[in-house]
């Protein structure tokens, strides 16, 4: 492979980086912050100085960015360096985004002379480490057919959704039901431990049954640990909920489930750390109850002592 551009080492861009260098890409890295590097430290990764390096070095970079704001300033979007960044080379997004602002990107791209292609994923940082990520990629049938082996050395499938803005509205659809379900799943775990049931139990009935899937193979474990050290965080999994209600509104379509979920997501980033694992949800309805009880000075019914694994 030639050498590969990589912008963006987070919880998730630093395992995806890591894959593309162990099935031997010649990767050229930029991180905000440069102690992320040592975790890259291997002959075919060259680290640079500012991401315009990379981007004017190599002929396909991925970005794996939080937001549109940071992706505007890697590329230097809005300014003279764009074009000279840009031009005669792919940009790859695997950031999560609107539609609307990828589909602009798209076109700003191609007129300094550049290719786009959007490549959001589904999966959390342990699917990113295993490289099991979903991607959904959106572009041009020979853009997205060039960059798909690359990228299958990140993830286990990658899924041609058509032209850009779809890969994301997909990814969008996708975390409409992760998002729910994993709300859902907070709940469920919440009522049976408030009615004193052994969390042990009620993980082995979910294993045993047809709800069983990776998802709560991944997030029971942590909900009845009250583990939130972060795979997906809490804070990026209410600014998805945001995302995909927008993307509703504009359908004007309703969206009931995602919008009591997303009061959720956004009341677990007030009480706790945003950056703490989504699972962390759980605080918000733990927060509901205990506001519940106090207007109406009830007990915790069916309650008896037991720790929060349920032994």
């Amino acid at each position: 492979m030639n050498e590969i551009g990589f912008i963006g080492l987070g919880v998730m861009g630093l395992p995806m980086a890591r894959n593309l260098a162990a099935a031997g890409a010649r990767l050229r890295v930029w991180n905000r912050s440069p102690e992320k590097y040592r975790a890259l430290e291997a002959s075919n990764v060259t680290t640079a100085a500012t991401a315009g390096e990379v981007l004017r070095a190599v002929e396909v970079t991925i970005i794996m960015l939080v937001n549109s704001e940071a992706i505007d300033e890697v590329l230097g979007r809005g300014t003279s360096d764009f074009a000279s960044n840009i031009r005669g080379r792919t940009i790859v997004s695997m950031s999560s985004v609107s539609p609307d602002y990828s589909c602009a990107l798209a076109r700003d791209i191609g007129d300094a002379g550049g290719l786009y292609v959007e490549a959001p994923v589904s999966g959390s940082r342990k699917p990113a480490e295993d490289a099991q990520l979903v991607c959904m990629a959106g572009g041009g049938p020979a853009d997205v057919a060039r960059v798909s082996p690359m990228l299958r050395h990140m993830c286990r499938e990658v899924i041609d959704c058509g032209p850009v803005g779809n890969a994301l509205r997909m990814k969008l659809a996708v975390n409409l039901y992760l998002n729910t379900m994993l709300a859902g799943l907070a709940e469920a775990v919440h009522f049976a431990s408030e009615n004193g049931l052994p969390l042990d139990k009620f993980k082995q009935a979910i294993d045993a049954g047809p709800l069983a899937s990776d998802l709560t193979r991944v997030k029971l474990p942590k909900l009845i640990q009250r583990d939130f050290s972060v795979q997906a965080a809490v804070s990026d999994a209410f600014a998805s909920t945001r995302l995909i209600a927008d993307a509703a509104r504009k359908a004007a379509m309703a969206t009931p489930l995602l919008d009591l979920s997303s009061t959720l997501y956004g009341r677990a980033v007030e009480l706790g750390d945003p950056r703490a694992d989504m699972a962390s949800v759980v605080r918000a309805i733990e927060a509901d109850t205990a506001r519940i009880r106090g207007a109406t000075a009830q007990p915790r019914p069916n309650a008896r002592p037991q720790s929060r694994s349920g032994h």
